[in-house]
């Protein structure tokens, strides 16, 4: 077998482990509000993930891609010798896959972009010199850990207290979810539809301004809106149910606002955090077939179903575990702190790609739940799982580093002439 092939293969196996990776982290997280909440189960959350992700990382998960991730290194530092960079992204999507392993084994839920951009960081820094590295992206990356989580728990607190308002400290709460469900359901789609608009479709060179985005974005809002107050009429409301709990009934029509939140933030993460996986895939592909290093490169078919596929199947094999940390053990989740804590976070994805801030759906998520807790108080944290989960965020970037440089030093011993 010839030296490009053995490249290709370390490519596919070392990003299916990456994807895998992100479906058994990140897209937890994206279903751990829906299934804390009990909106959904595991199983159906699985098969949501299963249909959306794959969908949004399919469909929307990019015809052509930066093979520089994120504009991280300086393409001009492996002109001369594109050997460097493909031994650098094999190392990457190694170290990255093996730190969501271990992070998704103790059910931390981690930034799968943080890992990638820590892995080829350390690779680029030490392997080839610290001026291959753009510190100023890397240093607006360390920024956004900061920002996004408490972007999205301001978000989610005003969110949830709206829905205390309008809803659940009223006379009437059911009648008043009933009149608002839709209304937030709108909500919902509209920034769903301009997140996958804005950064899903983008892949697909399809030529759409910010202004046109609006408007389709609230055309097909509105047409949920109106499946909304047909599905939030068809609840089946008990009356003996709201003797143990007030809200009983109340919390089903916020389960049923869910379905759509866990539904459009897979698709949404699909189309965007695939890149992750198949970013540095694609690198590996373009400069071992072409012998250069390109800034771009046509995405073959087979590198996204290979993405998709992984994303789908690290969350079914292994994604139970962080779900149930996000979704129970931050803080106690009814369907409409979940769903106020989910409507957050894609605000804040949806807020950070219009301003360019690179900012993280795991990070926005649970500082969205960290949001929805704290409307009870501080008490109704768990302070130590939160403790937990801002250690593993510090350790990620240095962990990726490590384990790339080593991973980056074998590689170009075993193969380097």
């Amino acid at each position: 077998m010839d030296q490009i092939s053995i490249y290709i293969i370390l490519a596919a196996v070392f990003g299916l482990l990456m994807a895998w990776g992100i479906g058994a982290n990140d897209v937890a997280n994206a279903m751990a509000t829906s299934v804390g909440s009990k909106a959904i189960t595991v199983y159906q959350a699985i098969f949501i993930a299963a249909i959306f992700e794959f969908a949004g990382a399919y469909l929307a998960g990019g015809s052509v891609t930066s093979t520089i991730r994120k504009g991280i290194v300086d393409s001009l530092y492996f002109a001369d010798n594109p050997d460097l960079l493909v031994f650098g992204m094999l190392a990457s999507l190694l170290s990255a896959g093996i730190w969501l392993f271990i992070a998704s084994r103790n059910g931390w839920p981690v930034s799968t972009t943080h890992t990638i951009v820590g892995a080829i960081v350390g690779f680029a820094a030490v392997g080839v010199g610290m001026d291959a590295v753009k510190w100023g992206k890397v240093g607006t990356i360390v920024m956004s850990w900061i920002v996004s989580p408490l972007l999205a728990g301001t978000i989610a607190l005003m969110i949830f207290r709206s829905i205390q308002r309008l809803i659940l400290d009223t006379d009437k709460p059911l009648d008043n979810a009933r009149k608002y469900g839709p209304v937030y359901i709108f909500a919902v789609v509209f920034v769903i539809a301009m997140l996958t608009m804005k950064k899903g479709l983008k892949h697909l060179s399809l030529d759409i301004s910010t202004g046109e985005s609006f408007v389709y974005a609230i055309a097909v809002a509105f047409v949920f809106a109106i499946i909304g107050v047909f599905l939030v009429r068809r609840v089946k409301v008990d009356p003996d149910a709201d003797l143990n709990f007030h809200y009983a009934n109340v919390e089903k029509v916020f389960a049923v606002l869910m379905v759509f939140t866990a539904s459009a933030m897979a698709f949404a993460h699909g189309s965007n955090d695939v890149a992750n996986a198949i970013g540095p895939v694609a690198a590996v592909v373009s400069t071992v077939t072409t012998g250069g290093v390109l800034q771009k490169s046509v995405l073959p078919t087979w590198v996204l179903l290979l993405g998709g596929g992984g994303i789908v199947f690290g969350l079914a094999t292994y994604g139970f575990k962080v779900m149930k940390t996000v979704g129970q053990k931050i803080t106690e989740l009814t369907p409409s702190r979940g769903f106020a804590a989910e409507l957050s976070a894609a605000s804040t994805v949806v807020l950070a790609s219009f301003t360019g801030l690179p900012v993280s759906t795991t990070h926005t998520l649970v500082g969205a739940v960290l949001g929805v807790g704290l409307a009870r108080g501080i008490a109704a944290l768990n302070m130590r799982v939160v403790g937990n989960i801002f250690m593993s965020w510090v350790v990620t970037l240095p962990a990726g580093a490590i384990m790339s440089i080593m991973f980056f030093y074998m590689l170009k011993g075993i193969f380097a002439p």
